[in-house]
């Protein structure tokens, strides 16, 4: 049985192993593939019962130009890389990683949080740079730091990352809140839920853990913005799409909103011209919340388990079949 991984980099560098992969079948590894040469991948999956995909799309063309293809295996939670629907007509069956990433992802949305209130990372720069050595007093701050217990937190999206993010906010002492019917459950949270335009004015900090869907594509908009606080946070850690970006920049630039925290962008890699660049208050980060090293041997334990079960004829985490 021959196993295809199209794009190995990302998931394993060099610090993980694919030895339990090797000894299901022929497996053959490449570091990357290239999204727009269709007849690349094509050739590169030939004639494997198998593939594994980080990012690289296996769109209808491929699909259908595969003769011996039976399971997709995509190494993350979201599974857009793959067009479903072309690999439903052709009995193939698409499974992913649904759960890898909480603990980790909560705790990059809250590291964002915490830069923009507490500032740790640019006031050691300064000290580094001797500002503190040159200071008239004991001691210095360039930026405002401000104390996040007794503020509110809206979260957009409870499920597993939601709650996770929700948990340490409550852990810091805020008050959270949750959309209306759209809220998972959890014993251990004390929340609100409301509005969503409730949640847009009442929240001090709002942290986006929600899938992408055609329903909330630039659901953070100028509109949206306009319904928040003076000085609000904003921490994204979901997808890009989410937010409109100019109209991000343009309420950072103006000082509607006191700062914006994101892993992800709408263009992936971003151009050069993004409209967020260059701003003081706006920090990213290149889309890496999930990518610890024991999430990411997670990602290849659970597909190795996806392939498992799929050889038992008992697949698992399947998104289509």
């Amino acid at each position: 049985m021959k196993i295809v991984i199209l794009d190995s980099y990302t998931v394993n560098p060099g610090d993980l192993s694919w030895d339990a992969l090797k000894k299901i079948g022929d497996l053959t590894i490449y570091e990357r593939s290239d999204n727009h040469n269709p007849q690349e991948i094509i050739e590169r999956i030939g004639d494997a019962e198998i593939v594994l995909t980080n990012k690289t799309s296996v769109k209808r063309d491929i699909i259908e130009a595969t003769a011996n293809l039976k399971l997709i295996c995509v190494m993350a939670t979201g599974y857009n890389v793959v067009d479903l629907e072309a690999a439903k007509e052709k009995g193939i069956i698409v499974c992913n990683v649904p759960t890898y990433s909480t603990q980790m992802v909560a705790q990059h949305a809250l590291s964002l949080l915490l830069e923009l209130t507490s500032h740790v990372g640019k006031h050691s720069e300064g000290v580094h740079a001797g500002k503190w050595s040159k200071a008239t007093d004991f001691c210095y701050w360039d930026y405002p730091v401000i104390e996040l217990a007794g503020k509110t937190a809206g979260i957009i999206g409870f499920g597993r990352i939601g709650q996770r993010m929700a948990a340490l906010l409550q852990a810091l002492g805020m008050n959270i809140l949750t959309v209306s019917g759209h809220s998972g459950k959890s014993s251990d949270i004390k929340y609100e839920a409301v509005s969503l335009a409730e949640l847009y004015r009442r929240s001090d900090v709002i942290s986006l853990h929600c899938p992408l869907t055609e329903d909330n594509k630039k659901m953070i908009n100028a509109e949206s913005i306009s319904l928040m606080k003076d000085g609000a946070f904003l921490i994204n850690t979901a997808r890009g799409a989410l937010i409109d970006e100019e109209a991000l920049a343009a309420a950072l630039k103006s000082g509607k909103l006191a700062g914006a925290g994101l892993d992800v962008l709408s263009k992936e890699q971003p151009p050069f011209d993004n409209p967020l660049f260059g701003l003081d208050n706006c920090l990213i980060t290149p889309h890496i919340a999930w990518s610890a090293q024991t999430c990411r041997a997670r990602i290849i334990e659970i597909t190795l388990e996806n392939i498992k079960a799929y050889l038992h004829n008992e697949p698992i985490n399947v998104v289509s079949k």
